[in-house]
């Protein structure tokens, strides 16, 4: 852990908020004592509901290494994850995040992330997103050729 990596973190959410281009985030991807990723938040400015401070960081890292997943990195973050940000996270493999806000520092802030949480931990049928499965079937045709294709690259 260091402290000036979190320093770069928050002095994107300053930029970023002065700039006008999104919310007050920012966050850096750290591998080997070294920035390879940046981001802040660009929901507003891209028109893109994913484009917080922590997707924008993991994909700037993943871009310049080269790679989908983020092994030895860590990630810090002016604020907690919410919960897309958190997914991605331990989908890019990255080894520990530090953050400077909380999830009810945010919330106070008007960025509430609980009715999040809480549809997560109920059960499909429960959620207030109705969600219905389909084309079973034919996903599992799709999911076998995959199983069977040689040159796959698991992830």
């Amino acid at each position: 852990m260091k402290p000036e990596f979190m320093d770069e973190a928050i002095r994107i959410s300053l930029e970023s908020l002065r700039q006008g281009t999104g919310g007050p985030f920012g966050a850096v991807v750290v591998k080997d004592d070294r920035i390879v990723g940046r981001g802040n938040n660009q929901v507003t400015s891209a028109n893109d509901p994913t484009a917080h401070a922590e997707i924008v960081a993991v994909r700037d890292a993943c871009r310049n290494l080269g790679s989908y997943h983020l092994r030895g990195a860590e990630i810090y973050t002016s604020c907690e994850p919410c919960p897309m940000c958190l997914a991605a996270i331990y989908w890019a493999r990255l080894e520990r995040v530090y953050y400077a806000l909380t999830r009810q520092d945010a919330a106070a802030m008007g960025f509430d992330d609980a009715v999040l949480y809480s549809e997560l931990s109920l059960p499909i049928g429960k959620r207030k997103l109705p969600l219905q499965q389909l084309a079973h079937d034919a996903a599992l045709r799709a999911v076998g050729e995959w199983n069977n294709k040689p040159d796959r690259t698991l992830y």
